[in-house]
């Protein structure tokens, strides 16, 4: 019990010290891809795979608000057929940049999660966006890696245990959600006065 104690611990200790300023950063970040009607376009390997395909699902789903425009987000990590095709034919390290270039529009935020902040293919991409002039966000653990120096909108989990920063990364995702959701439904309702 005292191993599962000491990692819910860390857990929680590990969200308590996100820092605020670039989590809201991030925020304002989603906020203006919806104003501008871009799409939020998320990657990521394995765990943050998973939990870019989770963020996707939220970010179109709970987010919905009577009579508004519903946030457009799409995660690279959920057409295997595609993913296995740019992998076998280029290489793996040209995934999400393939994906990007095909998808892309000027408007839309590319959001990457690597919890090392290292990941060749996850990096191919953000260099690429950023070229496009794209915001690009990176969440991030460990130290940062790469990832956090090349992005604009920086999200590093300062911890350097994977499942944790994975678990941190997906309540980010969910708060950032619930936030969204929550502007995109006070933007309809009527003023009061």
């Amino acid at each position: 019990m005292e191993s599962l104690d000491a990692y819910l611990t860390q857990v929680a200790n590990t969200l308590l010290e996100l820092p605020r300023l670039a989590l809201e950063e991030v925020a304002t970040a989603l906020w203006e891809t919806y104003q501008r009607d871009g799409t939020i376009v998320i990657f990521g390997n394995g765990g943050s795979a998973a939990t870019a395909s989770h963020f996707a699902c939220d970010l179109a789903k709970w987010t919905i608000a009577p009579g508004c425009r519903r946030v457009r987000a799409l995660a690279l990590t959920d057409n295997i057929p595609i993913m296995t095709a740019w992998s076998n034919d280029r290489s793996y390290d040209d995934l999400f940049v393939e994906q990007l270039s095909s998808h892309y529009r000027p408007g839309d935020l590319v959001f990457a999660i690597s919890g090392s902040g290292n990941s060749p293919n996850v990096l191919r991409a953000v260099a690429w966006a950023s070229e496009q002039g794209a915001p690009t966000v990176g969440l991030s653990g460990f130290d940062g890696g790469t990832l956090a120096r090349i992005v604009r909108h920086s999200l590093h989990v300062a911890n350097t245990t994977m499942p944790q920063v994975e678990d941190a990364h997906m309540a980010v995702c969910h708060a950032l959600a619930v936030q969204l959701g929550e502007q995109i439904a006070c933007s309809a309702a009527p003023a009061s006065g």
